[in-house]
């Protein structure tokens, strides 16, 4: 693999490029194997911890069921190539990181790295919300509304679905700060121009949760706010990211006026 130090000043070619990028892949391919594989052994008892959220709040006699033949096999393999995934996520954008910092500023490096660091955080705390927050809330609501005489067995394939749904789509909501923090450092927005248009932001969360979550007003409104209230936390921190960046770059500039 081509390895680009960041004392070189001759810029790779675009072949070296995509070669350094078919590397990482290649690399990251075969962590997330290597975890799968690993994982598998206890594929059962992985997705038995995973549901039992939901299995907990199953009327009583009730159970979860398996209509498809394959269902067995195929739902505790997704869950554990999911769980790979996330476990190896650090790795993984160690991987983008070293692909895309050659050519960065020194500023900008400063401020990539605990963005990065914040992003995966983040991510995970969202799921987190999500699994211990969202899950009893909403799998309750639904055990709880079954109709007289229909017997409330969850299938094993949808309720992974869901779940994987709502989990990604609360990690990925907790990634709001980063972006608004990245929209404002790169300059095509800024602070008080997003704070203009907070009453339009607001109801976009709703629209957004609405989108994203199942059909139903808990699991809708646990996202939805914390959309918002994230998003305000962007505002906050991308306003200090911005002014320290350009003292930072001013700095710079005056002391490596080459750089």
């Amino acid at each position: 693999m081509t390895e680009h130090d960041d004392s070189d000043d001759k810029p790779l070619t675009l072949v070296q490029h995509l070669t350094e990028l078919r590397d990482r892949l290649i690399r990251c391919l075969i962590v997330v194997g290597v975890a799968t594989v690993g994982l598998f052994i206890f594929a059962q008892e992985l997705y038995t911890l995973f549901a039992s959220p939901l299995q907990r709040l199953l009327p009583e006699g009730s159970s979860m069921i398996a209509t498809q033949v394959t269902s067995t096999f195929f739902a505790p393999f997704k869950l554990t190539l999911f769980t790979a995934v996330l476990i190896t996520i650090p790795y993984l954008l160690y991987q983008v990181w070293s692909f895309i910092a050659p050519g960065l500023y020194r500023h900008e490096k400063r401020l990539i790295v605990p963005l990065l660091g914040s992003s995966v955080v983040l991510f995970y705390l969202g799921m987190a919300f999500a699994y211990f927050l969202v899950f009893p809330l909403v799998f309750g609501f639904f055990s709880s509304i079954a109709p007289a005489g229909v017997a409330y067995t969850p299938d094993i394939t949808d309720f992974l679905n869901t779940s994987l749904k709502l989990l990604l789509a609360f990690g990925i909501t907790f990634e709001i700060p980063i972006a608004v923090v990245l929209l404002i450092w790169s300059g095509v927005t800024s602070s008080q121009a997003l704070a203009a248009k907070r009453p339009f932001i607001v109801v976009g969360c709703f629209v957004i949760a609405a989108i994203l979550t199942p059909p139903d007003i808990i699991s809708q409104t646990l996202l939805a706010i914390p959309m918002w209230l994230l998003f305000e936390a962007g505002i906050f921190f991308g306003r200090s990211i911005r002014r320290h960046t350009d003292l930072t770059v001013a700095d710079d500039e005056k002391n490596h006026p080459t750089t």
